[in-house]
């Protein structure tokens, strides 16, 4: 029973070792607007998906551009003898949900006032390899 274990807790830790996972939190862009990017990304391998991201008109790509680029950095970091080319890297998971909503009050027509929400978002990258996705498919 405890060679079994040690067997399951090492798997995990070399899983652990292959992926990645960066968060970007209180990101001051609309998580809508924020899902029309990651939705560009989703499942791409992660060269690709940077080119995109760089290419890609809308603001929030450049926020998720640094988010993607910090993901690698950190797998790099993780896998020091590994080069990023042989790795076969793609984007496993990427989610975007909603932060924290600011309330303000902007002048409205015949002495009112009005409501204005400022949304945020919480981004999450994980990277894993497409080998792995595979196995688990």
């Amino acid at each position: 029973m405890g060679a079994r274990k040690r067997e399951m807790a090492e798997r995990l830790k070399e899983q652990k070792r292959q992926t990645a996972v960066a968060k970007l939190n209180d990101c001051p862009t609309s998580p809508r607007k924020m899902r029309l990017v990651a939705d560009l990304v989703r499942g791409m391998e992660v060269n690709k998906a940077l080119d995109v991201l760089k290419y890609t008109k809308k603001e929030a790509s450049v926020r998720m551009y640094k988010l993607l680029s910090s993901a690698i950095d950190s797998w790099e970091k993780k896998n020091e003898g590994e080069r990023l080319e042989n790795a076969n890297l793609c984007v496993k998971e990427i989610f975007v949900n909603q932060g924290r909503t600011l309330k303000r009050f902007r002048t409205a027509p015949q002495g009112r006032a009005s409501r204005v929400r400022k949304r945020s978002n919480h981004v999450t990258i994980i990277l894993g390899s497409k080998t792995d996705k595979t196995k688990e498919e």
